[in-house]
């Protein structure tokens, strides 16, 4: 029994490896996501081009066969990841079925089940389905789990959550404060235009984020006034959050670099790279989203500074003598 047990943990230890994207570089691993990648790019182009009239009526069986196939598929893997779910590391200290449970409501596994429910509320559901469909175009998201940007620029929204929810706060309580202006202004003159409030909002929001249509325009003198500010104000505004974003992004690809760079300083403590060290630095090369060329390139200084605390030549390798 206790030998059947740890066969199961070793296997489904083994199917989280391949699973988990990046974070255990295996050959099977990497088929796997490549070809996961590559099934659901073709799954957004069919979607896309299955909204086209002739195009599906020309090719609907098709369109339905790669559909069965692919739910099949995602399917197949959605009950693989909460199986094996307990193999992860923040899920080790519960029991397997609340590790399960814990997994299958963080936001990639909501979204991996969304992507493939359409298609089964159409055996139960008597109903115009076409809006369910739409949503497997979410299965486009599901591409940022294989995309190291898209995990950064996600850990870079939770970390400047507070301070871009503030920016866009104040913009909202600008875009209210224009609306209310320009609906006093111009309510009389353009009562289509600006009757209400929430019509004069569209000109607003418009106005404040820097499209202007041209649409809805002021023509009082007031209402020329406030459009004339608040194209001012928003410039600076609405990049707001554009810049705070930006800045994030920036202070944690530098902070990866750093953290990087400190595992390979530690590993090379003694001068040397063994083979153990090298995998270990690659994995946190995937893990961390570092370029190729730029581990390389810390490598190779970190290399250099240890010859030279080592009492060596950087560039020859030679000892130095004192």
């Amino acid at each position: 029994m206790a030998e059947t047990s740890t066969v199961n943990k070793s296997l489904r230890q083994h199917v989280h490896e391949t699973l988990e994207a990046g974070r255990v570089e295996t050959p099977i691993g990497r088929i796997v996501d490549l070809s996961l990648i590559v099934l659901i790019t073709l799954n957004v182009i069919a979607v896309i081009l299955e909204s086209v009239p002739s195009i599906h009526a020309e090719f609907e069986q098709s369109f339905l066969i790669f559909e069965i196939c692919s739910v099949c598929i995602f399917s197949i893997e959605y009950v693989l990841r909460v199986w094996s779910a307990p193999e992860q590391l923040a899920l080790q200290h519960r029991t397997p079925f609340s590790g399960r449970l814990r997994y299958m409501l963080t936001p990639m596994a909501v979204l991996d089940l969304i992507v493939i429910l359409p298609f089964f509320l159409g055996f139960f559901l008597q109903m115009d389905l076409r809006v369910l469909r739409v949503l497997r175009l979410l299965r486009v998201f599901r591409l940022s789990r294989y995309s190291t940007s898209m995990t950064v620029l996600i850990q870079v929204l939770k970390e400047e959550a507070a301070s871009i929810s503030a920016a866009l706060f104040v913009l909202m309580m600008l875009i209210i404060l224009a609306a209310n202006i320009a609906y006093l202004a111009e309510h009389e003159a353009q009562p289509i235009a600006f009757g209400t409030i929430p019509a004069a909002l569209w000109w607003a929001v418009i106005t404040m984020t820097t499209i202007g249509y041209g649409d809805v325009v002021p023509v009082t003198v007031i209402g020329r006034l406030c459009g004339a500010g608040i194209g001012i104000v928003s410039v600076g505004m609405v990049a707001l959050p554009a810049g705070i974003l930006a800045s994030g992004f920036n202070d944690a690809l530098h902070r990866r670099r750093r953290q990087f760079r400190d595992i390979v300083d530690f590993a090379l403590t003694d001068g040397v790279l063994d083979e153990t060290e090298i995998e270990n630095i690659h994995a946190e090369q995937e893990e961390l989203g570092i370029g190729k060329k730029q581990a390389a390139a810390i490598i190779k200084e970190s290399r250099n500074q240890s010859k030279v605390r080592l009492g060596s030549c950087p560039h020859c390798g030679k000892q130095i003598r004192g």
